[in-house]
């Protein structure tokens, strides 16, 4: 038994839950007929932004390198005034640049806004700070940007589309003569010795809660 052409539409537009939306429309044209098919159909929901906290919007991070972070704190191979320098740059980096402004004087300013508030509270230097950003070049995770600003290595984290992160890479390539062992390819420190193994039970906090 044959099927009809216009039945075998009908049995498609039903598989598709289209039913009467489906509307062939058989024209002659050469040696064989041809169909239009229209469909519609509902758009799927609209991409909503991440819920943040704060009003200043997110940035993409590397999986790789937040674990990296973490190995590179344990092993005690970046200081605590390094990895607060950094974050406080990455933060700060206008969308889809890379780029932040800040000055070595403001990085400082704006790290001790919480430590101004405490009696005696611990601040960091901008000597301190100067060393921190000296070492984060060093390693590929910033590099000056001219004119007082710092850029961030983008593959590492991103405030901004994916668009506009290949719109900096190649600009960021082009500067750097497209080597491929240049920023931002070039990731450190590098030769971890051999991480630190934390005797968790003997932290004071820990003999605190075991009681």
């Amino acid at each position: 038994m044959t099927v009809p052409f216009d039945g075998i539409l009908s049995l498609l537009a039903d598989h598709l839950g289209q039913g009467p939306e489906v509307a062939p429309q058989a024209t002659k044209r050469g040696r064989g007929p041809k169909v239009n098919i229209s469909i519609d159909y509902d758009d799927p929901k609209p991409t909503t932004t991440h819920t943040m906290a704060g009003n200043t919007g997110y940035s993409l991070t590397s999986n790789w390198f937040a674990q990296r972070m973490g190995q590179l704190i344990v092993a005690r191979r970046v200081s605590a005034s390094q990895i607060a320098v950094f974050m406080y740059v990455a933060g700060g980096q206008k969308k889809g640049t890379g780029i932040t402004s800040y000055t070595q004087q403001q990085i400082t300013d704006g790290l001790n806004e919480e430590a101004v508030k405490i009696p005696d509270g611990k601040k960091i230097t901008r000597p301190t700070v100067n060393k921190a950003v000296k070492a984060l070049c060093d390693w590929g995770w910033l590099e000056s940007a001219g004119y007082g600003r710092i850029r961030l290595n983008v593959t590492l984290w991103f405030n901004g589309n994916s668009g506009e992160q290949k719109e900096v890479l190649q600009g960021i390539a082009s500067d750097h003569g497209n080597d491929p062992e240049g920023f931002p390819h070039k990731i450190g420190p590098r030769d971890i010795p051999g991480q630190q193994e934390l005797d968790f039970e003997n932290l004071p906090h820990a003999r605190e809660a075991t009681g």
